[in-house]
């Protein structure tokens, strides 16, 4: 492969009464000391690190670098740590986000440094970085590069690409694993090819799955927490038999986290006669919750504190609603709590369950496991708890969703102006954005169908409590229509004109019938081409302005 280079490998570590340690070994080779037993090798374009202590160790990270280098007009696909986090190919010239760049004040008020992976990545404005995979498409006609982790339920594997020198080096994040005298660990194993080839491995290593498309209603994009009975029955009524699923969004519960108290004001009967009418419309009964997490007014964070994260202190997880902290699935007693709390709305009847802001679960460390095997530990708890329903993930590490949600949420909400308001642009990369997410939303789509099937979050035709042009609101349909597996809206159907329900059926139409082949990306233009009835067609997307050309 064009550019590949085979360099050292480097591991820190401290062992029990020692101090930090780094040593260095070959990537295709055996390695010994005090403390381990090495083996590392290369096997066609797989590379492995395997390690056998000799005494209790505490792992920090394992680190390679120089693998490739890009050149200067080359495109590197960066992929976000979580659901929300900002994904697309990027020259080397452009530049990512450090949110702890803000003020901070503003962040100990807002913790916007929580939502990613600012807590535990040391930000450079010299650099780009990803998770668990990784591309260069050349832009000098040479074959590129595709990196990806065959060990992420070990351990994330961080691409770090230098945008003065195009050097790419890898980091496995390790922080906090504890091993034992005598314990064996893979500490590294990825794939690393040119372009064409590495694809077809990451193919393979993630074959096509039966993902079924469906079409669905959500209650947040129009009301957000502000729903009652008379809303969502109001809602229901007016969607049609090509509706598959009515999902109630954040709004019902008195608090995030007091799960089992559904506000009596907003819904005096209670969910299980609206369970009932979604039922009886033919419609799958879907609703929201984030399981990880409980926010700071909650009876459960105020009575039980000792079933949250903690690490020096509570570890919170952002601002939304009173400010929110990660549940600690160690615990049994709060892993009983979570247990139960499913187990009720499974028993009122519901058959789809958004979980959200699942990224808590790992934001630190816990009981010796790195932040990849925590997440790994909850989302199949998750899974194992809800048995056979439908789960929509939101919030979550992306590579640890694979083969326990049947869908994911792959960017960032949808925003009711096309970036949202002026001064959240310099926040965060996991702020809400429609500018955003739709990026997220073509770059992400090598997951749809292999890790799980891609949600790229609701379109929105309405022209009430809206900020986007109508130009950006079909770009916006029809992207989604292209890519997704999912397609919700949170529309009130009843207000649809004839020229409003031809477009969702146009859409339909892609959704359901036509493939996309590729894309590329021509600086702010995305070129997209798709088969449709046997016709080969192209659109294009300019990524600034958020309008089909």
């Amino acid at each position: 492969m064009n550019n590949t280079k085979t360099t050292e490998i480097k591991l820190r570590y401290i062992p029990d009464g020692g101090e930090k340690t780094e040593i260095a070994f070959s990537p295709d080779g055996a390695f010994e000391n005090d403390c381990f037993e090495v083996l590392a090798q290369i096997s066609g374009a797989r590379r492995t690190v395997k390690v056998k202590t000799k005494r209790p160790v505490t792992l920090e990270k394992c680190t390679q670098r120089g693998v490739y280098k890009a050149d200067f007009g080359d495109l590197a696909f960066i992929n976000g740590y979580q659901s929300w986090t900002k994904t697309k190919e990027y020259f080397l010239s452009e530049k990512e986000r450090d949110v702890k760049r803000l003020p901070k004040p503003l962040l100990r008020t807002y913790a916007f440094d929580r939502y990613g992976d600012a807590t535990f990545f040391d930000y450079d404005r010299n650099i780009l970085h990803g998770y668990d995979v990784f591309y260069v498409k050349s832009g000098s006609g040479k074959s590129g590069s595709f990196i990806f982790n065959a060990n992420y339920k070990n351990a994330y594997l961080v691409i770090v690409i230098d945008r003065s020198t195009g050097e790419v080096s890898l980091r496995n994040e390790l922080d906090g694993l504890r091993l034992n005298a005598g314990e064996e660990f893979v500490v590294s194993d990825y794939y690393i090819e040119d372009y064409e080839k590495g694809k077809r491995l990451f193919e393979e290593f993630f074959p096509k799955k039966d993902v079924k498309k469906i079409l669905g209603y959500t209650s947040w994009y129009n009301y957000y927490q502000d729903i009652d009975e008379k809303i969502i029955l109001r809602d229901l009524d007016a969607l049609d038999s090509r509706f598959e699923l009515f999902q109630i969004d954040d709004g019902y519960e008195t608090f995030v986290g007091d799960w089992l108290d559904v506000d009596k004001n907003k819904f005096p009967n209670g969910l299980s006669d609206i369970v009932k009418k979604i039922h009886s419309r033919g419609m799958q009964a879907g609703i929201w919750l984030a399981p990880l997490v409980a926010e700071e007014k909650s009876k459960v964070f105020n009575e039980h504190r000792d079933w949250f994260l903690f690490d020096g202190e509570t570890v919170k997880c952002g601002s939304n609603w009173s400010g929110f902290y990660a549940i600690n699935l160690s615990v049994p007693n709060a892993r009983a709590y979570v247990s139960e709390c499913l187990g009720y709305y499974m028993g009122l009847g519901f058959d789809f369950f958004k979980l959200d802001f699942l990224y808590a679960s790992s934001l630190a460390p816990c009981g010796g496991r790195t932040r990849s095997m925590v997440a790994e530990d909850a989302y199949a708890f998750l899974r194992e708890t809800l048995k056979d329903k439908t789960i929509l993930g939101c919030g979550a590490t992306i590579f640890n969703a694979a083969d326990k949600f049947d869908y994911l949420r792959i960017g960032p909400d949808v925003s009711l102006k096309f970036d949202d308001v002026w001064f959240m642009r310099f926040m965060h990369n996991e702020r809400i954005s429609t500018k955003t997410t739709l990026q997220n939303t073509v770059f992400r789509s090598l997951f749809n169908g292999r890790l799980f099937g891609n949600d790229p979050d609701v379109f929105l035709l309405r022209d009430d409590n809206i900020g986007l042009s109508a130009r950006q609101r079909r770009a916006l349909i029809t992207l989604n229509a292209l890519f997704g597996s999912v397609l919700m809206t949170s529309d009130d159907l009843g207000k649809y004109d004839a020229a409003k329900n031809r477009t969702l059926d146009n859409a339909l139409e892609l959704y359901r019938n036509a493939t996309v082949t590729d894309f590329c990306r021509q600086h702010d233009i995305i070129r997209i081409f798709y088969t449709l009835g046997g016709e080969e067609k192209t659109l294009e997307y300019d990524t600034k302005k958020g309008v089909l050309l």
